[in-house]
C-alpha cells in the first residue's frame, strides 16, 4: 500500500479529529496544565510512535512557547534527567502509559503531581496525538529539511 492522504480520502472524519484535538487541549488547560507541557506530551507521545511529522511541528511549537533546547534533548530519557518537574514527570508517565498500555511505565504515578481530572486530560492529549501520529504515518507526510 503506497501512502495516501487520509485528510483528502475521510475530510469530514479528519474534521472530527480536529475537534476532538482541541477539545483534548481545552481539557488539559480547563485543569490548569500548561500549554507547552501539552507540547511536553505531544512530543514524548510522537517520539515513542516514530513520526516525524509530528516531532517536527510539536518541536517548533515547543520553542516557540519558551521551551528549552537542553530540555526538549533529553526528553526521551526525561526520567533520567533533572529538568522536569514532579508534575511533568507525572504527565509523561501517563502519556507513556496511554501510548505503550502494554509495556511497564519505569515511573510511578505521582499522585500529588496530578489530579485525577489532570490525568484524564494527559490521557485524552495522548490518545489524540496517537492518533495525529497515525494519520501522519498512513499517510507519508514528507519530512524534509
Amino acid at each position: 500500500m503506497t501512502g495516501m492522504n487520509l485528510v483528502e480520502q475521510h475530510p469530514a472524519t479528519y474534521k472530527s479529529l480536529v475537534a476532538l484535538s482541541t477539545q483534548a487541549e481545552a481539557g488539559m488547560a480547563e485543569t490548569g496544565l500548561a500549554p507547552l507541557l501539552a507540547e511536553l506530551v505531544k512530543i514524548r507521545v510522537s517520539q515513542l510512535n516514530g513520526c516525524a511529522f509530528c516531532l517536527r511541528t510539536h518541536t517548533r511549537d515547543a520553542l516557540a512557547k519558551g521551551e528549552t533546547a537542553d530540555r526538549l534533548a533529553v526528553l526521551a530519557a526525561w526520567g533520567e534527567s533533572g529538568y522536569f518537574t514532579a508534575r511533568e514527570r507525572a504527565a509523561l508517565a501517563v502519556a507513556e502509559r496511554t501510548t505503550r498500555p502494554g509495556e511497564p511505565v519505569r515511573w510511578a504515578y505521582e499522585d500529588e503531581a496530578l489530579t485525577d481530572d489532570q490525568a484524564s486530560a494527559v490521557s485524552w492529549l495522548a490518545i489524540v496525538m496517537n492518533a495525529w501520529n497515525r494519520v501522519a504515518l498512513m499517510s507519508r507526510t514528507p519530512v524534509a529539511p
